[in-house]
């Protein structure tokens, strides 16, 4: 079996624009779930309360049961709140575009890193222009496919610093400016948070908050998420669903087809949006088992760090980015790279 060199490439812009449209047509009725959840603040000081009780707590326990919390109980809460930042940044939660922006402010306060109102303003980009490398910071950057490739152990180590590479993709990003007003404000507020944090919980609940963060978009089933939403898991199928358990504890982050389909609709309303519509979900790809994902990512040589489909079509009205088209032909390089 050969490495994967390159992404898969697509000369269509991304799929899901003409998706909403043919579903609105066949299924009107989807307008009526379109709207916001207030509720969602409560989620958050539920689980901002979570994160800090337990780190007061396990302030002065043994290291090992403060990594095993962390691993069980906090990845659990910090990814949760994650789906909330998610939420303010499509405005789902409040009218108020600022209103939004302070609620996830306070989410991002158990994450240690201020990234709340940077993940706003690109995360939109993604909806946009997914698989446009220079606008989408969800996709890895080359050298991370070149560095990991399909490895068990490089994409082992790839998911466990998975937020060390999430972080640092938006510096690629054209079109954005992430220094403003609000960065600064977040910033200033999570920084504040954190050096009261240290003084009087110490360094074992600040360790319980970093190692809950990492554990929670890294090497454990939930990062199995970033598998599941776009890796090409089912074909050339670029999005794909989760319906398992976790949706439950998670705001139903699973329903990622849907969500992109209809970004404007809360979290408590995706599993009615796929009841609506199940005759078209139904026959797409999906995952039950974050588990059996993360360990299908690990060990099947088949999928890699590459196994993403990038374009430059941005759409209709859009320009064409700086192609990075393979050399060969764009159907040729997708057979190419699947041979073994």
């Amino acid at each position: 079996m050969t490495k994967l060199n390159s992404f898969r490439w697509s000369n269509e812009s991304e799929p899901h624009k003409m998706r909403t449209k043919e579903l609105i047509a066949e299924h009107p009725e989807i307008r009526q779930l379109i709207g916001k959840n207030p509720y969602t603040f409560l989620v958050i000081l539920l689980c901002v309360g979570f994160q800090l009780i337990l780190s007061y707590f396990l302030r002065n326990q043994p290291w090992w049961l403060i990594l095993l919390v962390a691993y069980l109980g906090g990845a659990f809460a910090c990814h949760t709140l994650f789906v909330c930042i998610h939420e303010c940044a499509h405005n789902l939660l409040f009218k108020k575009r600022q209103l939004n922006s302070i609620a996830a402010i306070i989410a991002n306060l158990p994450l240690v890193f201020p990234s709340a109102v940077s993940f706003q303003k690109y995360h939109l980009k993604h909806h946009s222009y997914q698989g446009v490398e220079e606008l989408d910071a969800d996709m890895p950057y080359r050298w991370e496919g070149a560095l990991i490739n399909n490895s068990t152990f490089g994409k082992a180590i790839w998911l466990l610093f998975y937020p060390i590479f999430q972080m640092i993709r938006p510096v690629r990003l054209k079109e954005i400016s992430l220094m403003d007003k609000w960065t600064v404000i977040n910033w200033i507020v999570q920084f504040t948070f954190l050096g009261f944090f240290i003084y009087f919980l110490g360094a074992k609940s600040t360790v319980y908050l970093t190692a809950s963060f990492f554990f929670s978009v890294g090497l454990h089933p939930l990062g199995a998420r970033w598998i599941q939403e776009h890796f090409l898991t089912h074909g050339d199928q670029e999005t794909k669903s989760y319906y398992g358990m976790l949706n439950t504890v998670n705001l139903n982050v699973g329903y990622h087809n849907e969500h992109h389909d209809f970004p404007s609709v809360p979290w408590n309303k995706l599993p009615k949006l796929k009841k609506i519509a199940n005759s078209y979900y139904s026959t797409l790809g999906y995952h039950t088992s974050y588990t059996g994902l993360l360990f299908r990512f690990l060990l099947d040589r088949n999928l890699s760090v590459y196994s993403r489909m990038a374009r430059s079509n941005r759409g209709k009205g859009g320009k064409m980015v700086g192609s990075q088209e393979p050399a060969v032909g764009s159907r040729q390089a997708i057979v190419d790279s699947e041979k073994s």
